[in-house]
């Protein structure tokens, strides 16, 4: 399986002065080739292909000298992204899921990144070097395993410096055994509680930042644009935004491997959190409780361990009762179920999450016996 490893870095002025002069020559290729294909397809009414833009590189360097310093497989990693950009644009639209989105150029703060492959670096203990940049200075939190394929170089919006290494064939984590089995049902007063009965606060770290973001946002929107006081607002913003989503990112992370460890099979709500957003009354509360990144966390931790996450329908899985069976309206403000059919009193979601597990155990054994019979 393929897994990213991420390390903050640090580096002197003059790589610091390389990395950004890189990311200047990358967007502007990347600006170039869109460029390209926009005037070619108005004027022939056909389309240039990724590879044919790779083949114009050495005369693109010919004609500017400047693209000479930077590698050959990060400019061919800027082209792909502008083929990647063109398809998942040609994609929506043949979904019509949302807005198609065509491809935009990119402007002086939309560029943070570049990648480089199997040539131009090198790792040596801590310490990583690149060709033509210089070295960055890597804490690392964790070991490097598996193979080494990419390593992106990227910006944050606060000026610090982040490594990213794509490894292959990455080996699995080796966790104790268990036939254990759990549904989750998240939610806003409680982030989530579990057919286990354990229940987790909503930390709400965005709703904890709101005064100082607040008043920071209120400063930089004051502050002329161009001047140097600006920027240094806009960083206070964006540092503050940092906190915000690394705090998320934590509590996300340590609740994941939390489930991960102790449970084999873990079934969770199939959100259409893109639609529940829209509910005004709700939109920033849902959006800082990051219920589609625990999930997404869930899925590549148990993909990692062998452990198993299944997504089941959502619908009625709070009207239903777990010991019945049957459904019981209620409205969202009640907190307690009271089944008339079977007399049991439970806390609302500690129902629901059950309910989510029985739900998830008998679509396993449907698959189960599907299989089988096949």
């Amino acid at each position: 399986m393929r897994k990213t490893y991420l390390y903050r870095a640090r580096i002197n002025k003059a790589t610091e002065e390389a990395c950004n002069q890189w990311l200047v020559i990358c967007r502007g290729l990347y600006n170039l080739a869109l460029r390209q294909r926009i005037d070619i397809y108005r004027q022939y009414k056909k389309s240039i292909s990724l590879y044919e833009q790779m083949a114009e590189l050495p005369e693109l360097k010919k004609a500017f000298p400047e693209f000479k310093t930077v590698g050959s497989q990060c400019l061919q990693d800027v082209l792909e992204r502008v083929d990647r950009a063109f398809q998942d644009f040609f994609q929506r639209l043949k979904t019509r899921k949302g807005k198609a989105g065509f491809p935009r150029f990119k402007g002086r703060n939309r560029f943070h990144s570049f990648t480089l492959k199997q040539a131009g670096w090198k790792l040596e203990g801590r310490f990583l070097y690149i060709k033509n940049i210089g070295r960055f200075k890597l804490f690392f939190s964790r070991e490097v395993r598996g193979d080494i394929k990419t390593v992106t170089i990227r910006r944050a919006p606060t000026g610090k410096w982040f490594v990213a290494f794509s490894c292959d064939n990455v080996p699995l984590k080796e966790f104790p055994e268990t036939l254990a089995e759990v549904g989750i049902d998240v939610g806003i007063k409680s982030f989530c509680v579990d057919s286990c009965g354990n229940r987790i606060d909503n930390p709400k770290y965005f709703r904890q930042s709101e005064k100082l973001l607040r008043r920071r946002q209120r400063s930089l929107s004051r502050k002329k644009k161009g001047f140097g006081k600006r920027d240094k607002s806009r960083i206070l913003v964006a540092k503050a935004h940092e906190k915000i989503v690394n705090q998320r990112k934590d509590f996300l992370h340590k609740l994941a491997n939390f489930y991960i460890k102790g449970f084999n099979a873990i079934y969770i709500e199939d959100l259409n959190i893109r639609g529940m957003v829209k509910n005004r009354y709700l939109a920033k509360s849902i959006s800082d409780a990051g219920w589609g990144m625990f999930a997404k966390f869930l899925m590549y931790k148990a993909a990692e361990a062998g452990r198993h996450v299944i997504s089941i329908p959502p619908h009625n899985t709070s009207q239903i009762c777990s010991g019945c069976g049957k459904k019981t309206s209620k409205t969202l403000s009640l907190r307690i179920h009271r089944c008339p059919h079977c007399n049991l009193v439970l806390d609302r979601d500690l129902n629901a999450a059950i309910v989510i597990k029985q739900r998830g155990q008998r679509c396993q054994a449907l698959t189960s016996a599907q299989a089988g019979v096949a």
